[in-house]
């Protein structure tokens, strides 16, 4: 894992072709057991930044995405949910960054386009953007782990679902990706701090995100994981029904 910052242990892998993970542990001094903060740089004619990271760590995901492209080529900054470790540092990414938009759901946009310092890209429910090459898609996901305003965004081409706080691991030291399991982890953290809603629509909701046979699920917390990202989506909603229903 290339390291961008020694004294923050930041980090910069390329997951997949063009999309890179930025990620800060955070010692089990702070956090018993450790964690991580991630974000992903698209890079394309229009690059996108998804999640921002809090704002006490803009200068490190700054200083990341300069290894790759010069900050001022980005064009949008996307984020599920309006939350700190989602973004925190938009506005200051907004300042480097003059010619870039957030990207959020129409219902981000409605009840929190008063904190951004640039009008938003509100997308609907199945909303396609182009950045360039490829394009993303938009999926609204009420309260899916939580926020009425959460949603998520799939990266066509190589079917990457930025899945935010879904399979979120605990831990500091985890690989950019992994093929190992991330179910039984992201349960186990969830029990121990259960941050999901238990919306009664969450069997909707998780069923739509396996139709769309992601192979890739770009995880905010934790390992970013490859495989057949439906059967997993699949296998965590009768995790998530059993405990619901």
């Amino acid at each position: 894992m290339p390291i961008t910052n020694s004294a923050s242990g930041t980090t910069l892998d390329e997951i997949e072709s063009g999309i890179y993970r930025i990620s800060t542990p955070v010692p089990p001094s702070v956090v018993p057991g450790g964690f991580s903060f991630n974000q992903y740089l698209i890079i394309d004619e229009k690059p996108m930044l998804f999640h921002t990271g809090p704002k006490s760590m803009f200068p490190l995901v700054r200083e990341a995405i300069a290894r790759v492209t010069p900050i001022e080529r980005l064009r949008y900054i996307g984020f599920s949910h309006y939350e700190q470790d989602e973004c925190g540092s938009l506005n200051s990414f907004l300042a480097a960054a003059p010619e870039a938009r957030p990207v959020c759901g129409k219902v981000n946009l409605m009840i929190n386009g008063d904190g951004m310092d640039r009008p938003a890209t509100a997308l609907a429910d199945g909303e396609i953007l182009s950045l360039g090459k490829r394009a993303i898609s938009w999926y609204d996901t009420p309260h899916l782990p939580h926020a009425w305003e959460c949603g998520y965004i799939l990266e066509d081409t190589t079917k990457t679902l930025f899945c935010g706080d879904l399979f979120t691991q605990g831990g500091h030291n985890t690989p950019p990706i992994t093929e190992s399991d991330i179910l039984g982890p992201s349960e186990a953290f969830r029990k121990m701090m259960d941050y999901f809603s238990h919306t009664k629509k969450v069997r909707q909701l998780v069923e739509r995100l396996a139709l769309t046979r992601p192979s890739i699920l770009a995880c905010m917390h934790g390992s970013a994981w490859k495989g057949d990202g439906q059967k997993l989506l699949l296998a965590l909603v009768e995790s998530l029904s059993s405990k619901s229903e």
